[in-house]
């Protein structure tokens, strides 16, 4: 091996032939020193054999023992996993990109980790190298993980093919490791995020209300399921609503601020949201107002069946008709008619989440 090409890289302004040399380098089957927010890494091609053999050597590593993956985009994630369970999706959301390795069940077989790091310089390279790229720590067997180039290339001159050299990482710690095949999940790793942040984020369970404008129904019921668990002083539980058709951003409609203000709760400051695919992945229970509503969930995301109810089901009903009329442009007493019967099922619903 002739010796380690060096290329020092701008952060903030990346020059894009760099990036496409580190990126050539991984898909030809050579490895790259990497910055990311937490320590440098050895990047190569994990679906390379020689690649992978190397750098078992570097890291004097067992050769059936797996390497994390890196990606690019959460989108990729559900083809190389079996299943990605509602805790991942809590704790993508709020820790990706980022210092946060995930450990699922592969695909194929066995378990995989995986990050999505926040660093622009590794997510653009991984882009171009269009290959899945493993980044284990740029250090020895038996050496800390390097948070300057500088240490991570000291030991490394003649053992890998190319550094980008982007000065100290951001973090200056190695990632979080958690595992979610097991139940509840576990940290396997306490890194650059306290392992009592992820379990709160994963032990808190999310409950998801959907009308049609995000205005009215399920505005009342946000509201009041959120005062009942104030008022038992749960804080395990975060309530969140949107609307299938609304656009971001509209206030909750004046006769629901009106009725919802009598019963001590000021919505005054609510903005309506679109449901998103994400909300419903990291949601425990989804609780719509009508079928309308479920049918078009169940569209975009069929994975949820399990947990899309009426919210109507959770309520005394008389006949067989378990929806929940939009009270939009309808008189006071309609209005007042609705709020009875979410206030009702909210009821049920906060004894049994």
């Amino acid at each position: 091996m002739a010796g380690m090409k060096i290329i020092t890289v701008n952060r903030q302004s990346p020059n894009e032939d760099h990036l496409l040399q580190a990126a050539d380098v991984i898909r030809d089957g050579g490895l790259v020193v990497l910055p990311t927010e937490t320590v440098y890494g050895i990047a190569a091609d994990g679906s390379n054999p020689e690649a992978i053999r190397r750098l078992d050597a570097i890291k004097q590593r067992p050769g059936n023992k797996p390497y994390s993956l890196h990606i690019d985009d959460k989108d990729k994630l559900e083809s190389l996993v079996q299943e990605v369970p509602v805790a991942a999706y809590k704790l993508m959301d709020r820790f990706w990109p980022g210092p946060l390795t995930i450990v699922f069940k592969a695909a194929s077989s066995g378990t995989i980790g995986i990050r999505m790091p926040d660093d622009s310089i590794a997510r653009r390279v991984i882009t171009l190298a269009d290959v899945p790229v493993i980044c284990p720590s740029a250090n020895l067997a038996g050496m800390p993980a390097p948070v300057s180039f500088e240490d991570a290339v000291k030991d490394l001159r003649d053992k890998v093919d190319l550094g980008l050299n982007a000065g100290a990482t951001s973090k200056g710690k190695e990632s979080t490791v958690v595992d979610v095949t097991l139940k509840p999940v576990k940290v396997l790793r306490e890194g650059a995020i306290p392992g009592a942040d992820i379990l709160k984020v994963a032990n808190t369970k999310i409950v998801l209300f959907v009308c049609t404008g995000n205005s009215c129904r399920s505005v009342m019921a946000q509201a009041l399921l959120r005062k009942k668990l104030s008022e038992a002083k749960r804080t395990d539980v975060e309530v969140l609503s949107a609307g299938i058709m609304m656009a971001d951003g509209l206030g909750a409609s004046f006769e629901t601020q009106e009725l919802l203000a009598a019963e001590g709760i000021d919505v005054s400051k609510h903005r309506s949201r679109r449901v998103t695919k994400d909300m419903i992945n990291k949601a425990d229970l989804v609780l719509v107002m009508e079928g309308s509503q479920e049918h078009r969930i169940l569209q975009m995301h069929p994975a949820a069946k399990n947990k899309l109810f009426l919210l109507k089901e959770f309520a005394r009903v008389e006949g067989n008709d378990l929806n929940i009329p939009d009270p939009m442009g309808r008189d006071t007493r309609f209005y007042e008619q609705t709020l009875g019967i979410i206030k009702e099922a909210v009821e049920k619903v906060s004894q049994i989440i």
